[in-house]
Parts: structure tokens; C-alpha cells; sequence
């Protein structure tokens, strides 16, 4: 069953709960009949996304098989048969979309969903093979997770909350598509046919470009009159300390350390990151929930 298990990749469900972050920074997380939702919307995502994986591996097989650590994969491994695989595929849809229809009965969801879903198919029916276009794509991924929050939530997905997600979800791409290029160069065999649109030094001037935008564009988010006046606090720039944090740490394992294939496994793996992690929540619900309580008021 483990071999099942691994078809659907749960290590990378986390990427769903950025559908929580429009409602945390709205200050409604814990608002009952929306967080109910909310976990329907975030388990839809995940079957909807689980499907997707089964499709790209069922695509990638032959490619999969010539990497290092893609190799071990249920189906370029041979552990899970093709047949069942499709058949696992189409239950996911299955149950994603009537999730997703329970968590927003009108409909509004469920566009989100489908429109996740067809851009990530066309991503591995071909497009992932043109450079810059295969990292935009992947992180619009992020920017529709953030918009279903919102609809399931009632609360705005804000501007700049958009394309901070955007800039982030790109920076860890751009990161992705440098530990492939220099696995690449290590093993002599081209794993990702967008690779031959990267070098190195163009990766590397996004990599420090994209990580500089983020941190400008999340202290003018938490400065902005709007923000201020929407969310009733000017505090919230204190937060930025643990976003740059964040960032520098992830450009260490990238650049120094050279461990930066996959956001997932560095979230679950990198202690620096989940304590930096943890205290960016935690100064958020301070400043959020707990303002009235607290020096930041």
C-alpha cells in the first residue's frame, strides 16, 4: 500500500495550505463555518493535485526513470501498474470536485479547481518544455490555491497579497530549475527538457533578483496605508524580519549547501526554515488576533 501511497505524493500537499493565508491575514481564520470549508477546499485540492501528479509521472515515466532519485517513483519504478494508476487518477477527480463543491455551492470553487487542473495538464502534456514558461506556470498554481481561499473564505484576496504569492512561488522555482541545471551538469543527461532555455548565471541573477523583489514587496504590503487601514494595525512590518530570514536561509541550501530540489523537502527537513517559519505565524497572530493584548496594539 506505501507504493500507492507515494502515486499520490502527500509530502507535497502542503502546497495546499496556501489556501489558508487569504482568511489569516483577513484576521478570520477562526471563524467556524468558513474553517470547515476551508478544510474541504484544502482536501479537494489535494485529491485535484494527487491527480495531477499521477498524470505527469504516467507521462514522465521514461524520463523518470534516467534520474537519480525520480528513478524510485511507484511507476518508473514498476510498483504501481498502469491500469491501477489510471483508475486512482479518476477517483481523485472524483472526489476533488465534489469536495470542492461542498466547500463553495456556487461554483465559483470549482472554476478554480478546473482551471488548476487544465493548466497543470497542459504543463505536462508539453508545456513544461519551454524555459521561463514552465516557472510561470507552476507558480500560478500558488496564486489560484490563494484565490480558492479567498472565495471559501469571503474575504479579498488583496493585490499585493497576490503577487507576493506570485514572487515567492517564482523565487522557489527558479531555485527547483538550478539544482536540476547542476544535476544536469553532474550526471550529463538533460532531466527536464526546459533546461536546455537555463544556464547558470541567468538562474542565478533571477534567483537573487526574484528574493529581493519578495522582500520589497512584502514590506510595502505591510506598510501600505490600505493594509493598515483594512486590517487596523501598523505593526505588521515586524513580521518582515522572519520573511527575510526565510529567504536567506533558502539561499544558503541553494547556494552554499546545493540542496534546493524540491520546497517540500526542505520545509520538512530544514530546522531553520520551520522555526522561521513557525515565528512568522506566530508574530502574525500576535499582530492579527492579538493586538488589543499585546505591544503590538
Amino acid at each position: 500500500m506505501k507504493y500507492y501511497l507515494q502515486l499520490l505524493r502527500p509530502k507535497d500537499w502542503a502546497k495546499n495550505l496556501f489556501l489558508i493565508v487569504p482568511s489569516f491575514f483577513a484576521g478570520q481564520f477562526f471563524v467556524r463555518a468558513r474553517f470547515l470549508h476551508l478544510m474541504e477546499g484544502i482536501v479537494s485540492f489535494c485529491f485535484i493535485a494527487s491527480a495531477i501528479y499521477i498524470i505527469n509521472d504516467y507521462r514522465d515515466i521514461e524520463d523518470d526513470r534516467k534520474h537519480p532519485v525520480k528513478c524510485n517513483r511507484p511507476l518508473a519504478s514498476g510498483k504501481v501498474e498502469k491500469p491501477a494508476a489510471v483508475g486512482i487518477c479518476i477517483g481523485l477527480l472524483l472526489l476533488g470536485t465534489i469536495l470542492g463543491l461542498l466547500a463553495d455551492p456556487h461554483y465559483q470553487f470549482l472554476f478554480i479547481l478546473i482551471l488548476y487542473f487544465f493548466i497543470n495538464l497542459f504543463y505536462s502534456f508539453g508545456l513544461k518544455n519551454f524555459a521561463i514558461l514552465d516557472i510561470l506556470m507552476l507558480s500560478s498554481g500558488f496564486v489560484l490555491r490563494v484565490k480558492g481561499g479567498a472565495i471559501i473564505s469571503s474575504v479579498e484576496a488583496t493585490e499585493w497579497l497576490i503577487i507576493m504569492t506570485f514572487l515567492l512561488s517564482l523565487f522557489m522555482a527558479i531555485a527547483k530549475r538550478r539544482d536540476d541545471l547542476l544535476l544536469k551538469v553532474t550526471t550529463g543527461t538533460d532531466m527536464r527538457k526546459s533546461m536546455r532555455g537555463y544556464n547558470l548565471d541567468f538562474l542565478n541573477t533571477m534567483l537573487g533578483l526574484s528574493s529581493a523583489i519578495v522582500i520589497v514587496a512584502y514590506i510595502n504590503y505591510t506598510v501600505s496605508p490600505v493594509t493598515v487601514a483594512r486590517l487596523g494595525t501598523h505593526s505588521l512590518y515586524y513580521s518582515s524580519l522572519f520573511v527575510i530570514a526565510g529567504l536567506m536561509r533558502y539561499l544558503q541550501i541553494t547556494f552554499v549547501l546545493k540542496k534546493s530540489g524540491s520546497p517540500t523537502e526542505i520545509l520538512y527537513k530544514d530546522h531553520f526554515i520551520q522555526v522561521t517559519l513557525v515565528l512568522w505565524v506566530l508574530s502574525i497572530y500576535a499582530i492579527l488576533y492579538l493586538r488589543n493584548t499585546t505591544i503590538f496594539a
